[in-house]
């Protein structure tokens, strides 16, 4: 993920300031020293390394803090504050043309992901609410109008494309037609380059003058650190970009861009991309990423995730079961799927408080797929009722998910443990009985195994 080795020299230097408990203005400038090599390491520009350490280390070293009782949380606090400012303070959104239709001129290098990224922005718009059309305007890349078609068709969004005319042209009878067609938001996908040039650069700024977008979006791949920044100060000086979305921020990140772009451009960044889905974007919110480059989670961004996923009326229904003691492996699978749908074990986990000290934990994603697989090998008989699954049912459930009858006699066995437990808790009041239930989670529409 994004950040780890930065979280975790950040992290391995708060130990130390923990540890020292009253600190001298050396150990500060010596904390501030590694926390300076620390950013470099994560392709972070020089100079908003430099400026960023010499503000911490000036607020660090006043007496407020190194003659406090805390001085160390002081300090990490302060550091918090910093990387939010650093990265934008707060969240920023699309700037909506209240005439319509709101033009979003998706603009970047070739790699960076920006057709299906513009897609993605383009589907969270739909999603909301709007009525968007995205337009080809990429005339160059072999597939590049192909792909944004198999993206609009995934997503259910019409795709406005005139083959290879010019891409002036294109944008603006796109325009026109979206005014025709009640289309309030219009995502015209530029073409990029390998490397900026004055060709490319003149193609954008003709489109910019003749459809006069509302928004001219840089998207910027996190995972090329410095090189990101670069491109993101070239184009900012050629259109004068409006804002910058991350792509792959789910990857192998160093962190560089996403701290550096904000500070070099003086744009803010609005959207990342999270994964390979057509679902996987998401606002960008400042505090919550200095959060977890701090190492401190991200519980507001696991709750939107989780309120997503949420299912009142099957929660409903989940509770009854409860209450009657009729909860089924069928009932084990639909929770089981309702988490996949939050994202993996390891996302989840680096967004709860404290989750770079559970780093080192081996979370087994084939386990839940295994889980899945011999559920759904069995009878709608055998899943009310699992007491009915004998020797020779156990050899068709595990040939059928292709696991061993070890594994579905382990998953048995864990339900029945689970049943039980759930018969200890269940009838007359059983809400104050959960919440004498320290620690253990999973019921009562909750899930299963936390």
């Amino acid at each position: 993920m994004a950040f780890e080795g930065l979280t975790e020299k950040i992290n391995n230097t708060f130990k130390k300031l923990r540890g020292k408990g009253r600190l001298k203005e050396a150990d500060v400038k010596e904390a501030m020293r590694e926390i300076r090599m620390a950013l470099l390491e994560a392709d972070v520009s020089y100079k908003v390394v430099k400026d960023f350490v010499k503000m911490v280390t000036e607020r660090c070293v006043g007496t407020d803090v190194l003659e406090s009782l805390t001085p160390a949380q002081m300090i990490i606090k302060i550091v918090n504050e910093e990387l939010t400012k650093l990265m934008g303070s707060d969240t920023k959104h699309i700037s909506i043309n209240p005439k319509g239709p709101t033009v979003v001129m998706l603009v970047g290098l070739q790699g960076a992901g920006k057709t299906t990224n513009g897609s993605k922005l383009a589907g969270l718009m739909k999603r909301q609410g709007k009525n968007p059309l995205l337009v080809a305007c990429d005339i160059y890349r072999p597939a590049a109008i192909q792909q944004l078609k198999v993206c609009g068709e995934k997503l259910g969004i019409p795709v406005f494309e005139m083959g290879q005319k010019n891409p002036v042209d294109i944008a603006r009878e796109a325009v026109a037609y979206a005014k025709t067609h009640g289309h309030d938001m219009v995502f015209l996908d530029t073409a990029g380059r390998l490397h900026v040039d004055e060709q490319l650069m003149q193609e954008l700024k003709n489109i910019k003058a003749t459809v006069t977008p509302d928004e001219i979006m840089l998207v910027v791949d996190a995972m090329t650190g410095q090189d990101a920044v670069n491109a993101a100060q070239t184009f900012n000086e050629w259109l004068d970009i409006d804002s910058v979305m991350l792509s792959k921020l789910d990857g192998d990140a160093r962190g560089g861009a996403a701290l550096s772009v904000r500070a070099i451009t003086g744009k803010p960044i609005k959207f990342s991309g999270i994964g390979e889905k057509l679902e996987d974007i998401e606002p960008f919110h400042p505090d919550r990423m200095a959060s977890r480059i701090l190492g401190m989670g991200d519980v507001l961004t696991l709750i939107e995730k989780a309120e997503k996923a949420y299912d009142a009326k099957k929660a409903a229904e989940m509770e009854e079961k409860l209450r009657s003691n009729k909860f089924t492996l069928q009932d084990y699978y639909d929770q089981l799927v309702q988490m996949k749908s939050m994202g993996s074990m390891e996302e989840i986990m680096a967004q709860m408080p404290g989750g770079m000290n559970l780093k080192n934990v081996k979370l087994d994603e084939k386990v839940m797929a295994h889980t899945e697989a011999i559920i759904l090998s069995m009878t709608p008989k055998e899943r009310e009722n699992p007491g009915i699954i004998g020797a020779s049912r156990k050899k068709r459930i595990a040939a059928g998910a292709g696991v061993k009858v070890e594994d579905v006699n382990k998953l048995l066995k864990g339900f029945e443990q689970m049943q039980k437990l759930i018969k200890q808790f269940s009838g007359p009041g059983m809400g104050k009985k959960m919440k004498r239930m320290k620690g253990l989670g999973g019921f009562g529409g909750g899930f299963p195994g936390f």
